[in-house]
């Protein structure tokens, strides 16, 4: 019982020093680099193949592979897809004072531009960070985060779903700034 309150604890204070990804990030325009292209007009549904990287504003999102349907409003769902040894990644600047970012990777990353949710599955991470240094971090099979309700959630199984003895994840919460406490000086031996 006890260590179900200090995971909830962490959880809910990670949850709460997430910030908002950039809001002026929905207004700006989708560029796409790639070795290939095949675009099904008709369908809406683009695949993009050979280093795919997707920019929109600060959100930065890099694939071997991408499919990118878009629906009759315009919105755009796109899906990247890893390769052997290379992993989709996602990378978008918070809204906020200071320097703050979060980056995930996993084996297939789905982002709908319409909620603004982006869906990592299997060997999934998120950092949240502060410049370059790593504030939290989350790693599990499946995470969900949704960046305008400033909330994420963390499967134990690449579906998902939380099923009893799948996976389990791991969470990292480094002390704040403003919590450190310098390391005490170390003094000489006597007699030295």
């Amino acid at each position: 019982m006890k260590m179900t309150k200090l995971i909830l604890s962490a959880a809910l204070l990670l949850a709460a020093c997430v910030a908002q990804a950039e809001k002026a990030d929905s207004s700006k325009p989708t560029q796409i680099t790639f070795d290939q292209l095949e675009s099904d007009d008709v369908k809406q549904i683009k695949t993009f193949t050979g280093n795919v990287v997707l920019t929109r504003g600060t959100l930065l999102m890099k694939s071997p592979k991408a499919v990118v349907t878009e629906d009759p409003e315009g919105y755009q769902f796109v899906v990247l897809n890893s390769a052997p040894g290379v992993q989709a990644t996602f990378r978008q600047k918070l809204d906020g004072a200071g320097d703050q970012w979060v980056e995930g990777q996993a084996d297939r990353i789905e982002y709908d531009n319409k909620t603004e949710l982006v869906k990592l599955y299997a060997k999934a991470q998120i950092k949240r960070l502060e410049g370059a240094k790593a504030a939290s971090q989350v790693d599990g099979e499946f995470i969900s985060y949704d960046s305008r309700k400033e909330f994420f959630a963390v499967k134990n199984t690449p579906s998902g779903e939380s099923k009893p003895g799948a996976g389990r994840s791991t969470m990292v919460i480094q002390p704040s700034s403003k919590l450190a406490v310098p390391a005490p000086a170390t003094q000489p031996a006597p007699g030295k």
